[in-house]
């Protein structure tokens, strides 16, 4: 993928990442290299687990790039010691 490309599923990812576990986002750049960080990671989860990896801004590649991103997210609330808005 091109460097644009997994910007745009960064973010993308990110956004939807962030709204999911703590519903006020992290911020336009933070969220981009959670995302881009997220996609890297549900590449390798669902690679590990026998599936596909990020192949291109597709709604699999979202998907995965946002399951990682939730991921990610939790581990940077847990080193950050920020909890999640209720």
């Amino acid at each position: 993928m091109s460097f644009l490309a997994w910007m745009v599923l960064g973010l993308i990812a990110g956004f939807v990442g962030s709204k999911i576990v703590n519903r006020t986002g992290e911020g336009f750049f933070l969220d981009i290299i959670l995302g881009i960080v997220g996609a890297v990671v549900g590449g390798w989860i669902f690679s590990a687990l026998g599936g596909h990896e990020v192949s291109g801004v597709n709604l699999y590649s979202l998907v995965v790039a946002v399951i990682g991103s939730i991921v990610v997210l939790w581990v940077w609330h847990a080193v950050t010691g920020r909890r999640p808005a209720p």
